[in-house]
This record gives C-alpha cells, sequence and structure tokens, in this order.
C-alpha cells in the first residue's frame, strides 16, 4: 500500500509539472473557464455538452493543479455542482475526489464545508469503512499541511454517525502512521463509550491514548472503578485501581472507597477488609463512607458482634456516624432478631442530635412491629409527620404486616385505606399481609373479598394467598368452595404447593369425604407435587374418624411411618380386605 500510495504521489507532481511542458487536459481547460464565467453564465449551460465526458479524476487533478488559480469557493462550487448532477448523467463522485476536496478545503481554512463533506462521506461508506476511507485520506493528502485537522474531523464524523468502533479505528491507524490527534479528539470518543455504557471498551481505549501522551485523570480513574464495580466486574474495578500508580498519580480515599464497596457488594468481606489496612498502611485515613460501607457488608453476613467492634473502632478514631452508618446498623439488629440492640443504636442516634430520616424510621418502625408494639410504632409515623416526612410504600406496607400478625386486621385495612387516600400504591405484598390477618381471625370471606380485590387491581397472588383462604374455607367444612378456588389456581397458572393439597386433603378428611381426599392425592403426584408426612397422617386421622373401632389402632399407628404411596396404599387395601371378610362372616 505505501508503494502504491508513494507512487501515486509521484504521478501527481508529473502531472503538475506536465501542465506547463505539455498540451493542457481540454477537459480540465473546459472546467476551469466554465468556472470562471460562472458569475455570468450558469455551470449547467456551459458544461451541459461536457458533462458525459467528465470523470471524478478530473476533478481530483482539478482541485491538485487548479491551472487558473481560481478562488477555493468556485472549485467547491463546481463540485457541489457535479454532486448533484442530472439523473441522466454517469458522473459520480469518488473516494479519491472527496478526499482531496476535503483536504483541500482544509488547506483554505474551509473548515465547517470540509466537516460536512466528512460527514457525507461517513454516512455512504457506513460501517467498518475506516481503514478505506483513512488510506483514502492519507493517499490523498499530498502535500497540503491540513492532515491534524482532517484526521480528526474523520474520527468525530464516524462518532456523530454513532460508529465508534470506526473513530477507534481512525485513532489506531492514525497512531500507526505517527498522526498525533488532538486530545479533545480522544475525549470525545471516550464520551461516546461511557454514554453507550461499553465500560470495557472506555478502559481499553483509556490505556491506548494513555500510552500516546494522553494526560491521565484519577478523577477519570475513579469513575471507571465505580461503574465496574456497580456492574459486578470487580476484577476489571481492580485492574484500573492497580494503574493508579503506574501513571504517576496516587489512589484517594474515594478510589479505595469505590473498590471496596465492589468488594462488599459481592460478599467479600475479607478483601474489603485488606484494603482498608492497606489505605492506613498508606496514611490515608478511612472515612464515614468507609466504615459505613464495611458495616453493610458485616450486617447482611449476620456478623453483628463484629459489626458492632467496627462501629465502636469508627467512634474511636474520632468519627460520627451519619443517617446511614446508624439506619445501617438498627436495620442489622433487627434483621438478626436483636430488637433491644437496635433500639439502642436509635437512642445513641437521637443522643448525637442526628434526625432520622424515612429509611431510618422504616427500620425502627419494622423493629417496633416485630415486637409487637403496634401503638409505638404509629406514634412514629405521627412523629415523621410534623417533622414533615411523609410515609412512604415500605412504611405502610410494614405497618400493615405488623397489624395483621398480632390480628388487628381493623387498623391493618384503615391502613390500606389512608396508602388509597395518600395515593401510594398498594402491592401483592399488603393484600396478602391482610389476606393472612383476616384468615388468622377467621374471616375467610372477607379474605376472599380481599382476594377478588387484589384481582381486580390486575395483581396476581400467590400460592399462599390462595392456600390460607382454602385453609379457612375447609375448616369451615365449605370444601367446594376451596376445590373451586383449587381449580382457579391452576386455571390461572399458579403452581399448587404441597401445603395447599394438603389443605384441600384435611378439609375432606374433616367431612369424611375420603374418595375425594384419595382422588385429589393422585391428581397431585400426577402434576408432578410430592405427598408429605403431614399428607398421609391427615389421611390416616381422616380414616380414623370413618373406620370401625376395630381398625383404627391399626390406622393409628401407621401414622408418623407411612412415607410413601405404595406403603399407604398397601395399607388402605389390606383394611379393606378385612372389612369385606368381616362382612361376609
Amino acid at each position: 500500500m505505501a508503494t502504491k500510495n508513494i507512487s501515486r504521489l509521484h504521478h501527481r507532481r508529473h502531472s503538475a509539472a506536465s501542465w506547463y511542458s505539455q498540451e493542457p487536459d481540454p477537459i480540465l481547460t473546459a472546467l476551469s473557464q466554465a468556472i470562471q464565467n460562472a458569475p455570468t453564465k450558469p455551470l449547467n449551460s456551459s458544461l451541459k455538452h461536457l458533462l458525459p465526458s467528465i470523470h471524478a479524476h478530473h476533478i481530483v487533478n482539478l482541485i491538485n493543479l487548479n491551472p487558473l488559480s481560481l478562488p477555493p469557493l468556485s472549485l467547491f462550487s463546481l463540485f457541489q455542482w457535479l454532486s448533484s448532477a442530472p439523473a441522466s448523467s454517469t458522473f459520480r463522485h469518488t473516494l479519491q475526489s472527496y478526499c482531496t476536496m476535503i483536504h483541500f478545503l482544509c488547506s483554505h481554512q474551509m473548515l465547517s464545508e470540509a466537516k460536512n463533506l466528512l460527514r457525507i462521506l461517513v454516512s455512504r461508506k457506513g460501517r467498518n469503512s475506516a481503514s478505506d476511507v483513512f488510506a483514502a485520506i492519507l493517499e490523498c493528502r499530498g502535500t497540503q499541511k491540513s492532515n491534524l485537522y482532517v484526521f480528526s474531523g474523520l474520527l468525530s464524523a464516524y462518532l456523530e454517525s454513532g460508529l465508534v468502533l470506526d473513530a477507534i479505528q481512525c485513532f489506531r491507524l492514525a497512531k500507526k502512521h505517527k498522526i498525533q490527534f488532538p486530545f479533545d479528539a480522544c475525549r470525545s470518543v471516550l464520551e461516546h463509550l461511557m454514554e453507550l455504557k461499553s465500560y470495557k471498551l472506555v478502559w481499553g481505549f483509556y490505556q491506548e491514548i494513555l500510552e500516546c501522551g494522553y494526560p491521565a485523570s484519577l478523577y477519570f480513574f475513579n469513575i471507571l472503578m465505580h461503574k465496574f464495580c456497580k456492574l459486578g466486574e470487580v476484577k476489571l474495578a481492580q485492574s484500573v485501581f492497580d494503574s493508579i500508580r503506574k501513571w504517576g498519580l496516587r489512589p484517594s480515599v474515594v478510589s479505595f472507597n469505590t473498590l471496596i464497596n465492589g468488594y462488599v457488594r459481592l460478599g467479600d468481606l475479607a478483601q474489603g477488609f485488606k484494603l482498608k489496612y492497606v489505605m492506613q498502611e498508606n496514611g490515608i485515613l478511612p472515612d464515614v463512607y468507609t466504615y459505613s460501607v464495611l458495616l453493610n457488608g458485616l450486617c447482611k453476613a449476620r456478623k453483628m458482634d463484629r459489626a458492632d467492634e467496627l462501629f465502636n473502632e469508627m467512634l474511636d478514631v474520632g468519627l460520627s456516624p451519619n443517617h446511614v452508618t446508624f439506619t445501617t446498623l438498627i436495620d442489622g439488629h433487627c434483621k438478626n432478631e436483636r430488637i433491644d440492640l437496635a433500639m439502642d443504636v436509635y437512642r445513641q442516634m437521637l443522643a448525637d442530635g442526628l434526625v432520622p430520616d424515612l429509611i431510618t424510621y422504616n427500620a425502627i418502625i419494622n423493629v417496633l412491629c416485630k415486637k409487637g408494639e403496634l401503638k409505638e410504632a404509629q406514634d412514629l409515623i405521627k412523629e415523621m409527620s410534623v417533622k414533615g416526612l411523609k410515609p412512604d410504600k415500605v412504611t405502610y406496607t410494614t405497618l400493615v404486616d405488623g397489624c395483621c400478625k398480632e390480628g388487628d386486621s381493623e387498623t391493618a385495612t384503615e391502613l390500606k385505606k389512608r396508602m388509597i387516600e395518600e395515593s401510594i400504591p398498594l402491592d401483592s405484598v399488603v393484600y396478602t399481609a391482610l389476606i393472612s390477618g383476616l384468615c388468622q381471625e377467621g374471616r375467610v370471606v372477607d379474605a376472599e373479598k380481599m382476594l377478588r380485590e387484589m384481582l381486580r387491581a390486575d395483581l396476581k397472588p400467590g400460592c399462599g394467598a390462595y392456600t390460607m383462604i382454602m385453609d379457612g374455607f375447609c375448616k369451615r367444612g365449605e370444601v367446594r368452595t376451596a376445590s373451586v378456588l383449587l381449580r382457579e389456581m391452576q386455571r390461572d397458572g399458579i403452581a399448587a404447593s404441597v401445603v395447599s393439597y394438603n389443605a384441600l386433603i384435611n378439609g375432606y378428611c374433616r367431612v369424611g369425604q375420603m374418595k375425594n381426599a384419595n382422588m385429589l392425592l393422585i391428581a397431585m403426584m400426577n402434576l408432578g407435587v410430592e405427598p408429605d408426612d403431614i399428607t398421609y397422617n391427615t389421611l390416616l386421622e381422616g380414616y380414623c374418624k370413618y373406620r370401625k373401632a376395630e381398625d383404627v389402632s391399626k390406622l393409628r399407628g401407621a401414622k408418623g411411618l407411612v412415607l410413601d404411596y405404595a406403603a399407604y396404599t398397601s395399607l388402605i387395601d389390606s383394611l379393606s380386605s378385612n372389612s369385606r371378610r368381616r362382612s361376609k362372616e
């Protein structure tokens, strides 16, 4: 390619020299004169008869030689006129004619016109064309001093067309030919890649431009680490971190915190603490964020004793915990059933003069609901309102669930109404909690109404909601209604669990419908639901209720021992045989 390019360059220089020593090309002469006469005679009139004879190489020669020293704008006007030549014309611009004109425009500071031609060229050539276009621009540059803008303009044109990989290819080709790109062009590539969230490409390209002298930025290193950590690509974040010193920079507390957070989110607490020690060894003091991140990891791992130790260490080094720190610890103690400790942390937070935010209040309300202290939880909601905080979906859902578990479905229903009044959307969690509470109070009809309301709200009840209602109806002896609910579940694609089947089997056994109970047992197995010991014991208890006295002792003795269908059928069949024999006797 290099030999070919040099040959073409010599040819053009020879053509320029021969202009004065040989007969001029008549087409070039006609083109030049037509341009010169354009103010008085339009190009369409002057060149109409010549148009079939004009080819792209004529335009290239005209631009390079310009025998009549025509103004740049005049030559560009001819170029544009030919671009929109009549459909009957066979003339077509080539890659070379475009590239030659682009160089010409840049050398005469007509940069906006050059940029527009570059956009047209890139849009026509499309994806994966960078190599060909770059080679053509390189070939057509001649001795004109327009290289820098032309090549950076080409890169920009690819970026504007969304062809980022072609833009990167332009940079690599320029690097290969020792053409220095301005840093602004490199920054544009980085920005486009960031917008596309192609962070691996960003990191690869950033390393390439750093090798070419692009100034390293600790801020950009930190941003990249944050993006990789957010995606769970902590190994890549670590490689970015390791490169900071390579480029003469020193990791900051933000750098360490970002990587620590990445490891902790993956559950690698050991590496998180190791980085904390490395920070301290390098004279960088961990801050509140460092401790909060590690505390969060310990709480999620249920290592609450270690979390308390770290919290105390934080206080010992003179750091003041913030809302996040306190809330993390409160929530951790709550989830680990250490409610008294959670309340101690809450009181310490108030003593430190921190006003709880919505997240903190929600954590405390959760603690109080778990303790069954519903009045205190509702008082907190009033306190929130006084402080200008509006309870959210989490607040109400927690309180509704707490009321239901304490058997206070009336208050739970009132809270549901308040949610509707405050335009807080009800979800499956709220409805399921209400259904559970109503079922616990034996209000199964109301529970079913709640289920219907849930369905009308386009929410899909889970298996648990249906099972609780089925069980409630079965306990009332309304097994027909329960069986309708089971069929409804199956129709709507909700997989019934063994608990669902056990509830209905128990219902059949309670009313003496042992045939239906056995049929349901076979049906559940056909659907791939394995019976458990509760299934068989429920069936055996049903038979105890309705069998003759001489069979009861055998049935009771088998309870807890029948573990599969074969043993169950064998037992029932033997009892049936004995029953038939006794009736004959």
